[in-house]
Order: structure tokens, then sequence, then C-alpha cells
């Protein structure tokens, strides 16, 4: 066992990538835990009750270590955009799953300060950020809390940054990752780094332990990874068909049946840069309609809860890195020993 692994109390160099809206339930957390893996909440949309009351599940299922994710930047600031040709377009697919005509939210403060006081309330094992690098008063606020605090970099460039900012570890986040991109410091066109790539630049580069993100789906995948000097990996779409993940069943067959890959970079969904499988609202909206994060996020919350219940997986945002053809239905414990295996 490496150095890292023990400092976060895990046995296997396996993390749950935080899946915000749904998949990472807490039984998929707690799951992953109870195998030797870290379970990771992704709270970025959560408010600091809905936190408490997810962590007393995930806590109430499992004693083992914890990864608590958040958003640290991507807010939109500025006026909002004319946001009349999304709401039409969005009214005609309403119309179709029998919603109400949607309406515009009203532009949301950044909440992370106030989800970073319950972090610290709770003291997880571990905290994890993405979209940004919080104030070095918050990074010395959690190491003071014994907490494990992990950033997440696209680029060596943020990789850098996040090493100067004192974190502990940094995920190394690579093009062929599925959902939002981390990318904070240059254009997400510009900071497409495949995963193993990034690896090697960023040991070269840093002394941090580096956690491997994207397209990583089986055991030979992870070996290539942790070759390359990596302390840990971080798999997100290979835990998606799990019987324990909250993922809808109309996500999970999407995924399933993937036979070849058909992922995009959309921002359709969010207003934010993230890799999904293509589908009918991705190519019905122009990229000139779509509302900066996290309005444009608030705004298509209904329509894709409705097309969850529906089954309507052309209107869900079904995010997926490139290995997705590859995805395995099984119980987390049971992928989790089949992933050492494989090692």
């Amino acid at each position: 066992m490496n150095a890292f692994l023990q400092r976060l109390g895990i046995e296997h160099p396996i993390i749950l990538a935080p899946m915000g809206g749904g998949p990472g339930s807490p039984e998929l957390i707690a799951a992953v835990a109870n195998a030797g893996g870290l379970g990771s909440l992704g709270a970025g949309y959560l408010t600091p009750q809905e936190i408490r009351k997810q962590v007393t599940l995930i806590r109430a299922l499992t004693d083992r270590p914890l990864n608590i994710n958040l958003f640290a930047g991507g807010y939109h600031a500025g006026p909002i955009p004319d946001a009349q040709p999304m709401l039409s377009m969005l009214s005609r697919v309403h119309e179709r799953l029998g919603l109400a005509p949607p309406v515009l939210p009203p532009l949301q403060p950044n909440p992370f300060a106030a989800q970073l006081d319950v972090v610290l309330e709770l003291k997880p094992a571990v905290f994890s950020f993405t979209f940004g690098v919080p104030s070095a008063d918050d990074i010395a606020r959690l190491h003071a809390a014994n907490i494990v605090v992990i950033g997440t970099a696209t680029t060596v460039e943020e990789g850098t940054i996040l090493s100067k900012a004192n974190v502990d570890a940094i995920v190394a986040q690579g093009a062929e990752a599925g959902a939002h991109r981390g990318t904070f410091a240059r254009a997400f066109e510009e900071s497409m780094v495949p995963t193993l790539e990034l690896i090697e630049q960023l040991v070269r580069t840093v002394r941090t332990p580096v956690v491997a993100s994207g397209g990583l789906m089986d055991g030979k995948d992870i070996a290539a990874a942790l070759d390359r000097d990596a302390a840990a990996v971080q798999l997100g779409t290979a835990f998606l068909a799990c019987p324990e993940s909250g993922a809808p069943d109309a996500y999970k067959n999407a995924v399933l049946n993937a036979k070849r890959d058909t992922t995009v970079i959309t921002r359709v969904y969010s207003g934010r840069h993230a890799r999904g499988l293509r589908n009918d609202f991705i190519d019905m909206v122009p990229e000139n309609a779509i509302l900066p994060f996290p309005i444009q996020n608030s705004l298509t919350r209904p329509m894709r809860a409705a097309a969850g219940k529906k089954g309507e997986a052309g209107f869900l945002s079904l995010w997926a890195g490139t290995g997705a053809t590859r995805t395995r239905s099984m119980p987390a414990a049971r992928l989790i020993a089949t992933l050492v295996a494989e090692l």
C-alpha cells in the first residue's frame, strides 16, 4: 500500500468520481467505501442542509473514509444574456414532457462559502474540488481540520497552480473523462490532454501525488495509469450501471447499450463544457442559445428530472467518458473486486 492510500485510509487505489445530480447515491458511495475504495459525494448542487442529510445517510451505511466534492469557481456573475431563444426551445420540450412552460430562474449567488462551512463541520476524511481553486485561507482551514485536500487539473499549468496552493493531491482529468471539465486556467479547447499523457506531464512537473481520471474502465486501464506513477485512479462511468447507482434506468440503459463512442463535449445541459452521450437535446440546441452556468443548469433541471422519470433518454444529460462502451453492470463491491483482480 502506498503512502497516499494510507493517508486516505483506503485499501485499493480506486476513488469513486463525485457524481452530482443523482448517480452518486449514498448506496453507491457506501458500497465503494465498504469495498476498500474511496466513496465521493458530489455536493456542488446541494444546499448545506442537503449536504448534511446526504452525509447522514452515507454514514448510516459505512464508517469508512468519505470524500466531499464542491465547485470552487465557474459561477456566472455578470448580466444574464438574452434567454428567449433558449426558453422558446425548451418550451417545445416541456410540452412534449407534459411540463409547464419554462421560467428563467434567478441568478443564484455562489454557494461555496456556506457549503464549505458545512464540510468543515462534518469533517470528512477528504475534500475535493473542481472548476477553480479555493483561497489559501480555505485550504488552511481544511488542513487545520485534518482533511485531505484534492484539486482537479486538466493541464500541467493548472496542476502547478494547485501544487503551489498546497493541495495534498491532484486529480489529472484527461480529455476522455465524462461529465464536467474541471478546466479553470484556459479555454477548454486548450485543455483537452489525454489522461495518460497528462499523468506523465504532471508527475514530471510537480511533487504532489497525482490521481488519474478519464476513460479508465478496467484493471488494465488502472495498471497503465499506475505504471505512469499515478498514486490512485478515479472512476465514474465504470460505476454508472451498478445497481446502487442513482442514475435513471434510461441513463443506465443508454450507457450499457452504447456500441461505439458517441460522446461529445457540450454545454447544452449546464452551461459548462461536459462530456456525454450525444442525444436529441444536444443536437437541437445551437451554441449561441446556451446560457451561462449555473443558469442553464437550473433552467434544464425540470426537463432532466421529467425525462428521467419518463424514460426519455433524449432529454437527459447522459454524462459518460469515452470508455462508456465497456461499462459493466454489477454490484459496486463486485466491480471493485473485479478491477483489483484484473490488476
